[in-house]
C-alpha cells in the first residue's frame, strides 16, 4: 500500500490553505471527550483539516449498533474505541500525533487530563455526563474553551442545528431540543452535521486567535 511521505502531505495542504494557516493548524492540539457518533466524526474532520495533535478519550468498545452513525466499520467491532479511532485517523493522516486515554472520566480527573488543552470538544451521550464535564472544565480549566453538543437526534430539519455562544468560553452545537429519549434515536446525517459544527468552531477559533485570513476574535 502506497503511503505518501510527510513532505507530500505538506505540499497538498499548502495548496489547500495558506502556509500560515497550515502551520497554525498543524501546531494546534485539540481534546475530544467521547468517541461515539459525535466525537468520532469530529476527530475525522479535524484530522482531515490538518490539526496536528488530538487527545482521544473514551472507555467504551465498538459495537455493531454503533455503525449506523459512527466512523467505525465491521473490522473494528470489539476493539476499544480509542484504538479503533486512532487506527482510522492514521489511515487518513499517518503523520497526525495522537494520544489516547481509555478511561471513564470522573469530575476529579478533569483538570489533570485537560488543563493543557485550549480547546476541548465534548461528545458524550448522557445529559448528566455532559453537564458534569462541561461545568468541571469551565470551573477548573480557566484557559480552556469548551465546544459541546446538544440536540441532534432524529431526522428533523437540519437547518435547526446551529452553534451558540454561551459565556466567554462555551459554545453549544445542536438544536438544543432533540433528544434520544423522545424515541427517535440518533441518525447519521444530523449527528454528522452537529459534529461538523463542533469541528468548524474549533478551526474558526484557532484561526481567529492569530487573525489568520483576516478573521478576528469575537
Amino acid at each position: 500500500m502506497y503511503i505518501p511521505n510527510e513532505e507530500e502531505f505538506q505540499k497538498v495542504c499548502d495548496q489547500r490553505f495558506s502556509k500560515d494557516m497550515y502551520k497554525l493548524l498543524k501546531g494546534s492540539s485539540v481534546a475530544i471527550a467521547g468517541l461515539g457518533g459525535l466525537g468520532s466524526n469530529i476527530a475525522v474532520m479535524l484530522a482531515r483539516s490538518g490539526i496536528g495533535k488530538l487527545l482521544l478519550v473514551d472507555f467504551d468498545t465498538v459495537e455493531l449498533s454503533n455503525l449506523n452513525r459512527q466512523v467505525y466499520d465491521v473490522r473494528h467491532i470489539g476493539m476499544k474505541k480509542t484504538e479503533a479511532l486512532a487506527s482510522r485517523l492514521k489511515e487518513i493522516n499517518p503523520y497526525i500525533e495522537l494520544e489516547t486515554l481509555d478511561i471513564k472520566i470522573s469530575e476529579e480527573q478533569v483538570y489533570d487530563i485537560f488543563y493543557q488543552y485550549k480547546y476541548v470538544c465534548e461528545a458524550f451521550d448522557k445529559a448528566e455526563t455532559k453537564a458534569m464535564f462541561v461545568n468541571s472544565l469551565l470551573e477548573k480549566c480557566k484557559n480552556t474553551t469548551v465546544i459541546s453538543g446538544s440536540g441532534m437526534a432524529g431526522y428533523h430539519d437540519a437547518n435547526n442545528i446551529c452553534t451558540r455562544k454561551l459565556g466567554r468560553r462555551l459554545y453549544i452545537c445542536g438544536d438544543n431540543k432533540s433528544d434520544i429519549e423522545d424515541g427517535i434515536g440518533l441518525m447519521a446525517p444530523r449527528v454528522a452535521i452537529c459534529a461538523g459544527h463542533e469541528a468548524n468552531k474549533v478551526i474558526e477559533l484557532i484561526l481567529k486567535d492569530k487573525n489568520i485570513g483576516g478573521m478576528e476574535n469575537e
